[in-house]
């Protein structure tokens, strides 16, 4: 076959009603499409049949996890292009449906067999998630989910994450500022937004490698409980505890928030960890961190947000991260998370939005990665490399783009005077 790429242009457009966007280059040598546009390489015939048997995102991720579709040029033009084009055509999107049961498909499904040729549909990668079972959100269940996103080796993410081992959104004060600093910055800005005091209580929900916790027991003298449900994480925050000479003012436990009974707390962090909770379990959350704190008590729930739909019941969690990155992670719109926040009792505050801070953080991510990959793939393996490398690319887009965004909620429990302890004039954190 010497017009692979030829073929799959053409059906490609007609099923798209408009140009392809990037040039595709197939296993055959053949290519096709816009003169210098970014390419898309199509390796394998086997990333056509994974096409048939999951139309839509999943089949393309598992292509690109199992290394049959690659890019030429410029990941993110590929992307945007064509994460652009699928965006007009949304409602498509959301409601495609296996070729066998839609007639327009089923016809493109026909000519795209010839191409692929008649085999069973390949089994998924090794790093996809597999089935699972029971209720969303039991403890069994987030701890599998946690180790799956986690556990995937310190080595790896401190080649993705450099120096500072945070992985959330930085706090940059230019866009060329360097990472560590951003991170920095990021983290003594949450310290700052909590008024932090010697000697007082903070609790760190999902508290990572342990960067938080070690920023706020040595510059802000805070006595840091640090709870997370992965074995690695907690290892390597021990550790680097240990090297600061700061195990009098740090614990770190494995445990699940859930079961933190030793509050009253004068502040809690939750720091990219609520994205985990889902909305069957957000007021729990809620309720349960409000219990955490003496009352005046404040919390930093720092978290990623999604535009809102128009209608809701249309949501439905993205098929690659549930997949392959965040089991059962869930983004919901602003005004719920702070609305179930208030429902809870606490007072919000403050709302900050580091939507841009995000895909800068992103940005630099995926260039460590790609910096460092031979050795990211020695620590972890080919395909969860990949599965990173486009996540983090996809992700930045999204912020860029404003389909996601990541805010900063400073909440109060509410003392009895009234009084919120905060400082009057709020933001004189800056």
């Amino acid at each position: 076959m010497a017009d692979a790429a030829l073929r799959l242009t053409t059906l490609a457009e007609e099923l798209l009603g408009a140009p392809l966007p990037v040039r595709i280059r197939a296993w055959d040598g053949s290519e096709s499409g816009p003169p210098g546009a970014p390419t898309l390489v199509v390796r394998h015939r086997r990333a056509l049949r994974r096409l048939l048997w999951k139309p839509g995102e999943l089949g393309l991720a598992r292509a690109w996890v199992a290394g049959e579709i690659d890019v030429d040029g410029d990941l993110y033009a590929v992307l945007d292009r064509i994460a652009g084009l699928l965006w007009e055509r949304g409602a498509e999107a959301k409601d495609a449906v296996h070729p066998l049961r839609d007639p327009r498909m089923r016809a493109a499904g026909k000519r795209l067999l010839e191409i692929a040729g008649p085999w069973p549909p390949p089994p998924p990668p090794l790093e996809e998630v597999r089935r699972r079972s029971g209720a969303l959100h039991t403890k069994r269940r987030d701890r599998a989910a946690i180790s799956h996103h986690y556990d995937v080796g310190n080595d790896f993410y401190e080649l993705v994450l450099g120096p500072s081992m945070v992985y959330s959104c930085a706090y940059f004060a230019q866009p060329d500022s360097p990472l560590e600093d951003a991170q920095r910055d990021k983290v003594d800005l949450v310290c700052r937004k909590l008024g932090l005091k010697k000697g007082e209580r903070l609790l760190d929900v999902g508290c990572g490698w342990g960067s938080m916790a070690i920023h706020a027991a040595r510059e802000y003298g805070a006595q840091v409980t640090g709870v997370t449900l992965s074995r690695e994480q907690a290892a390597f925050a021990r550790k680097r505890i240990a090297g600061e000479g700061l195990t009098d003012r740090i614990e770190i436990r494995v445990q699940d928030y859930r079961d933190v009974r030793d509050g009253p707390y004068d502040a809690i962090s939750s720091i990219g960890m609520a994205e985990h909770v889902g909305s069957v379990r957000f007021r729990e959350y809620a309720d349960d961190l409000y219990a955490l704190l003496k009352p005046g008590g404040r919390l930093l729930n720092h978290q990623i947000g999604r535009r809102p739909e128009k209608d809701e019941s249309t949501y439905r969690i993205d098929d690659f991260i549930d997949a392959y990155v965040f089991p059962d992670g869930e983004l919901a719109p602003l005004s719920r998370t702070v609305g179930t926040l208030e429902e809870a009792g606490f007072e919000a505050r403050d709302v900050e939005s580091l939507r841009e801070h995000y895909a800068l953080t992103l940005r630099q991510w995926v260039r460590n990665l790609e910096r460092h990959w031979p050795e990211a793939v020695r620590a972890t393996s080919p395909g969860r490399a990949r599965v990173w490398r486009l996540y983090m690319a996809a992700s930045a887009l999204s912020f860029e783009h404003n389909r996601i965004g990541v805010n900063q909620i400073l909440a109060v429990k509410p003392a009895g005077s009234g009084a919120s302890g905060l400082a009057l004039r709020t933001r004189d954190w800056r």
